[in-house]
């Protein structure tokens, strides 16, 4: 790990460097393209994050050809049917941010084709996403606008501050793992708390590093290794900390996650009260983690088939998001929704018709026109409407 952190750092120089060498070359905006295939899951995230923020993990290989991208994309899509193409359109605005932070440069003289005025990008250059549309001639390509931006982004800004807030109490390798936990780097993580494991000096760095290999194993959907690291930080904290200690709760409701993830829903359930009594007794009335507490519990009786226990504790967690969100927040149109859902499966399409269109209406509202979960409320509102 040390070494590749090596090499990325004295990559990221280089471009720094060659940037400085091409500023001539970069003096007003302009535009370059990248194609890329991804899975349906994957591009339903990008969906779902218009006009938000998107970080390409790896160095970013793009060109100013449209055509090479285009060539590059329909490949993918003509060898793996079930690949959604992606033309990414960027523009980039020289004077609107930081080489330092956000090098790039052009590599035609390096690169193995030199037509294709290849233009490469740091590891993890932020975009914002201007715009996502279907391709007019072709219905599995799709087209998203995006804009270069850096740290002097607003939203760019206040999720780096939310980052380092939530991962200021840890130093060092510890911070690191965090991080690459963030950026969803989960085997590297997985490797740096397994090494951190066999220096850890005190119970309490044991038990947040059990913990924390645990959240990487569920992660990777390994979950009942999850439940196992779980456990060992629980068996730590259980001696070394109060019974009402907020850590404790938090890693019940981590394997309550898992256990209902494995299709276990009494063991999900007898773990999740744990948690629940815990913070009920510990946190103010309204508090958010109250309201994700009773959707896990209702969760597990949905799945169970218990539909009425569901909606005891869907309209529980639903009082507290209608106490502490704005009317219109999208979260309060989730809640909306799954109650409307539960009423459904029920059997009760009135009710169920009166919380779909709630949620809809909220959508609305908050998301843009052709957010995916606008469709989802009208299919939702249509089923229920043919079943009344």
């Amino acid at each position: 790990m040390t070494k590749m952190g090596f090499f990325i750092r004295n990559l990221h120089r280089q471009l720094g460097q060659l940037h400085k060498e091409q500023a001539k070359i970069f003096m007003k905006k302009f535009i370059v393209y990248r194609g890329q295939g991804l899975i349906e899951q994957d591009f339903q995230h990008l969906m779902y994050t218009k006009d938000g923020l998107l970080s390409f993990n790896n160095f970013l290989s793009t060109s100013t050809k449209q055509q090479v991208a285009m060539e590059f994309v329909e490949r993918i899509m003509h060898k793996k049917k079930d690949i959604v193409g992606v033309l990414f359109i960027m523009t980039v605005d020289p004077n609107a941010i930081s080489a330092t932070t956000t090098p790039f440069a052009l590599i035609d003289e390096y690169s193995a084709i030199e037509t294709e005025k290849e233009i490469l990008f740091s590891m993890h250059t932020v975009f914002r996403i201007e715009d996502i549309k279907q391709s007019i001639s072709n219905k599995r390509l799709w087209e998203v606008q995006l804009i270069l931006t850096d740290k002097n982004d607003p939203q760019l800004a206040t999720l780096t501050n939310r980052i380092r807030e939530e991962t200021q109490e840890s130093t060092g390798w510890y911070r690191m793992g965090q991080l690459l936990y963030k950026v969803g780097h989960f085997n590297q993580a997985e490797e740096l708390y397994t090494e951190l494991l066999k220096n850890a000096s005190t119970d309490s760095d044991r038990a947040f590093i059990y913990h924390h290999l645990g959240v990487m194993k569920f992660q990777l959907g390994q979950y009942q290794e999850a439940v196992s690291f779980y456990e060992k930080s629980l068996e730590i904290n259980r001696i070394t900390l109060p019974d009402d200690h907020s850590s404790l709760a938090n890693t019940y409701a981590a394997i309550g996650v898992a256990y209902n993830n494995m299709g276990n829903y009494p063991k999900a359930l007898e773990i999740y009260e744990k948690a629940l009594k815990i913070w009920e007794k510990t946190l103010p009335l309204n508090h958010p983690l109250l309201a994700t507490s009773y959707n896990n519990i209702a969760g597990v009786y949905r799945d169970m088939g218990n539909y009425t226990k569901t909606l005891d504790y869907l309209e529980k967690a639903h009082k507290i998001k209608e106490n502490s969100l704005p009317s219109n927040h999208p979260d309060l149109a989730t809640s909306y929704n799954n109650i409307g859902l539960t009423y459904s499966d029920k059997g009760d399409y009135s009710k169920a018709l009166s919380f779909l269109e709630n949620a809809l209406a909220i959508r609305q509202k908050s998301l843009p026109s052709t957010h995916p979960l606008i469709k989802q409320s009208k299919d939702s509102i249509d089923y229920v409407k043919k079943k009344m």
